[in-house]
C-alpha cells in the first residue's frame, strides 16, 4: 500500500506563518475521505514526527515559505529540490527542523521514498489567527497541488 503524509507546519497565531495548518485543516474538512493519505498539523515541529513520517512511504509539506517573491505565490519543490532548499534555509522558528527530522529518517531506514515541499510566500507574520488576505485564496488550490502529487506518487 502506497501511504502519504501530509504535513502542514507552522504557527497559526502569527497570520501567513499558520498557512500549512490551514490548509492541513481544509483538506480534513473536504477531502477526509482521500485513500491512504493522512493530514497532520505539525504545529510548530518537534522530534515527534518522527514517527508519522516513518510510517508513511510519502511525505508533502505545507509552510510559509520565502522564496523572494510576491506574497501569495506557491512553489513545490519536490525531491532534492526540496532538500536543497531546506539546506539553505536553516534559520526556522520551529524548534526542529525539517532537515533533522529527515536524518532522523534516513538513520531509522524510513526516509520518504517521495518527498514534497509546497511553500507559500508569506505577506505578514504578525499577530493573527487567520491568513493574509494575499494568502487566504491560496488555501485551495495548494490543498487540490498536495492530492494530486500524493495521487501522481501513488498511481
Amino acid at each position: 500500500m502506497c501511504r502519504t503524509l501530509i504535513l502542514g507546519i507552522g504557527n497559526n497565531l502569527l497570520s501567513d506563518e499558520g498557512i500549512g495548518i490551514h490548509v492541513v485543516r481544509y483538506l480534513e474538512q473536504h477531502h477526509a475521505d482521500a485513500p491512504n493519505v493522512t493530514y497532520l498539523d505539525g504545529g510548530t515541529l518537534s522530534f515527534t514526527l518522527a514517527e508519522p513520517i516513518a510510517e508513511h512511504d510519502n511525505l508533502i509539506v505545507v509552510d510559509a515559505a520565502r522564496f523572494g517573491e510576491p506574497a501569495g505565490t506557491v512553489k513545490c519543490l519536490e525531491g532534492e529540490a526540496m532538500d536543497r532548499y531546506l539546506t539553505g534555509n536553516r534559520s526556522s522558528v520551529h524548534e526542529v527542523g525539517l532537515m533533522d527530522l529527515f536524518d532522523i529518517s534516513r538513520l531509522s531506514g524510513t526516509f520518504p521514498q517521495h518527498r514534497a515541499l509546497i511553500g507559500i510566500e508569506p505577506a505578514k507574520l504578525d499577530w493573527g489567527e487567520s491568513p493574509s488576505a494575499a494568502l487566504a485564496p491560496t488555501i485551495q488550490p495548494v490543498a487540490a497541488v498536495a492530492l494530486n502529487l500524493a495521487n501522481r506518487w501513488c498511481h
